[in-house]
């Protein structure tokens, strides 16, 4: 009873408080109809807190999120079984599912009537605006009776987890020249005696270079045929994704940040669709995806890495080669003097390697600290022979990835200062 009593709303507490007047006002004055009229309003709220306590055992609910992995802007579809198991019939249950600000409001039902032992479905859509391992959870129940009188609170369906995958950007072509995921420029290779045959052929894609075209294949099976490597040439291509705090600017979903992670997925995916063998790795030098533990062509592996990745805090990025010698596509956002510098000089002057430079200042609010200049970080790789692009909120990714492939052929100081 000191439980059920616990429950009791304001209107439940108050009607209680106003049977015990009206009953000692009975006693007194001798009236014995009054005296009923107390005991009926003493009941009332007693036995509503005990019908909404018992009420409340039985619930059982079960949460389904599909699918579990979500993109970006995409949508999740949310399934609340609500079932009830008491003896008695549940009315007046309000319900709120814990949802985390990054997936929207949180939503709320209102159930009047949940039959006994009778499978009750709730749905809603979950629409992410930031990547990362959610949790959805957990269920709240508030159980009240007809009268508003009690009302008791439950935790019911736990909690289920939801990967967020940062957004995917289709992308096309590839870098200039027929050496890329294959560790140097084909014309390098050539030189160096390091050519390797080709033994494999596939349909052509869209975007591919016409010069690998097979043609005794291509007739053979009359269709537009390709020449691929079979084994790429020093592992593939290592994808170095600047995540310090300090290199960028923004917050929420339009912070420079979530661009670069976006831009990294994006570059990563298109690798995989021809075949590439691709290393993901922080600026820190750790591989985030396709190390040793497994192939490099999975799309599940880099997409969950980037979904659980968090902002570093190193003030510079780590020393050494981040390719470990292979081809790089370096994502970066603002980098000092010092940072290019220690990169370029850890880097094989002959090995491709291609910079995505992110002008954070652009990202930046008002309140913010000053940004290194983007131009300055393009100028330095440009001289190093890298090829280089700088990138801006306002420029499509689509863009930024055909520039970055014009500039691969053109290794060498003159580079593009501005895309878009």
């Amino acid at each position: 009873m000191r439980g059920a009593l616990s429950g009791l709303t304001t209107r439940g507490r108050c009607l209680l408080a106003a049977g015990f007047a009206a009953g000692l006002c009975a006693i007194v004055l001798n009236e014995r109809d009054l005296l009923r009229v107390a005991v009926f309003v003493v009941a009332l709220p007693l036995l509503a807190a005990w019908l909404a306590q018992r009420a409340r055992v039985g619930l059982h609910a079960n949460r389904q999120l599909h699918p579990s992995r979500v993109q970006v802007g995409s949508a999740a579809d949310v399934r609340v079984e609500l079932r009830s198991a008491g003896r008695l019939p549940t009315g007046g249950l309000l319900l709120e599912d814990a949802v985390p600000y990054a997936l929207g409001a949180r939503p709320r039902f209102v159930v009047e009537r949940l039959p006994r032992n009778t499978v009750t479905a709730l749905r809603y859509q979950l629409k992410p605006v930031m990547r990362g391992v959610q949790q959805v959870g957990p269920l709240l129940a508030r159980i009240t009776d007809p009268f508003g009188l009690a009302e008791f609170d439950r935790e019911m369906a736990g909690r289920s987890r939801l990967v967020v995958v940062p957004r995917v950007v289709p992308l096309n072509g590839l870098p200039g020249g027929s050496g890329m995921g294959s560790g140097d420029d084909g014309s390098i290779r050539l030189r160096a005696g390091q050519g390797e045959d080709d033994a494999v052929v596939r349909p052509y894609r869209h975007g591919d270079d016409l010069r690998k075209v097979h043609w005794r294949s291509t007739a053979r099976r009359d269709e537009l045929m390709v020449r691929v490597e079979e084994r790429p040439w020093r592992g593939g291509t290592t994808v170095l994704l600047d995540h310090r705090l300090a290199a960028h600017r923004g917050g929420g979903p339009g912070a420079s940040l979530e661009w670069a992670v976006s831009f990294a997925a994006s570059v990563c995916l298109h690798l995989h669709r021809y075949g590439h063998q691709v290393r993901l790795v922080g600026d820190d030098g750790r591989v985030l995806a396709g190390g040793p533990g497994d192939s490099g062509y999975s799309d599940a592996v880099v997409l969950d890495a980037l979904a659980a990745l968090q902002p570093s805090h190193r003030r510079e990025p780590a020393v050494g080669d981040p390719g470990a010698g292979q081809e790089v596509i370096a994502v970066l956002g603002g980098c000092t003097p010092a940072a290019v510098d220690a990169l370029v000089r850890n880097r094989p002057r002959g090995m491709r390697s291609l910079a995505v430079v992110l002008d954070v200042a652009a990202w930046a609010s008002s309140s913010e600290d000053p940004a290194p200049s983007a131009d300055d970080a393009r100028q330095l790789l440009a001289t190093a022979g890298w090829g280089v692009v700088v990138a801006r909120p306002n420029t499509p990714m689509g863009q930024v990835w055909q520039e970055l492939c014009h500039s691969a052929g053109n290794r060498g100081p003159v580079v593009r200062t501005e895309v878009g």
